[in-house]
């Protein structure tokens, strides 16, 4: 009997076919204990194919975790309709984030834990992808604080460490929701919502909690 032949397909398509592979090897594996011969296996082809494609594998690596972050960011953008009210609008991007990662946890370990734990040039990858959903989430709140405020000059600076601890509160409850069995993309979402939009209110309305001084703290 001969060899057997496998199917000729577009580069493209192959390509992708090696970076799903890739990025379940990761996301399970990790990067040091994943090894090209995992990729290559999972995606049905030969190592010596990936190498072709993708070079090596902290190109793979690298590789996936740009699809994986223009995917997670594409997929919160297109959640929110922007004619709709602020809390609406906050609600449908938390959702579309939670319901992205749980669909993909694979891709969102690769984001959250792989890349970020083994330096450049991954971090700063994934660094940029953070960037960009913190400031559509700062703009997000802006505009809420500005109608509020009935002030269109409402500085982002005001709000601008609000979405950052939003962002890494969301970060980590997808990291909890994904390992917690029972609980869905709707639920973390409510959760967060829930704890965030009471500060958010106090924040539009102009009602901002402040420390003590140091006079009274030492009173205290």
């Amino acid at each position: 009997m001969g060899a057997v032949k496998t199917k000729r397909m577009p580069r493209a398509v192959r390509e992708q076919q090696m970076l799903d592979a890739a990025v379940r090897t990761f996301g399970r594996r990790g990067y040091m204990a994943a090894s090209m011969d995992e990729v290559a296996e999972l995606a049905g082809v030969s190592k010596p194919l990936v190498y072709l494609y993708l070079n090596s594998k902290e190109d793979l690596f690298t590789a996936c975790i740009r699809r994986e972050s223009a995917a997670l960011v594409a997929a919160v953008r297109a959640g929110v309709r922007p004619d709709l009210p602020a809390d609406r609008q906050l609600w449908d991007g938390l959702r579309a984030f939670f319901t992205h990662t749980s669909h993909y946890p694979d891709a969102w370990s690769v984001l959250h834990l792989q890349a970020r734990t083994h330096g450049e040039p991954f971090a700063s990858e994934v660094a940029a992808m953070r960037a960009d959903i913190v400031a559509f989430v700062t703009q997000l709140i802006l505009v809420a604080a500005r109608e509020a405020h009935r002030d269109p000059d409402f500085p982002e600076s005001e709000v601008a460490g609000v979405a950052e601890a939003l962002v890494g509160a969301a970060e980590s409850l997808a990291d909890w929701a994904n390992t917690t069995p029972g609980v869905s993309a709707r639920q973390a979402a409510a959760t967060l919502m829930n704890f965030a939009w009471a500060g958010l209110g106090d924040l539009r309305e102009g009602r901002r909690w402040t420390p003590p001084d140091a006079a009274q703290e030492a009173i205290g």
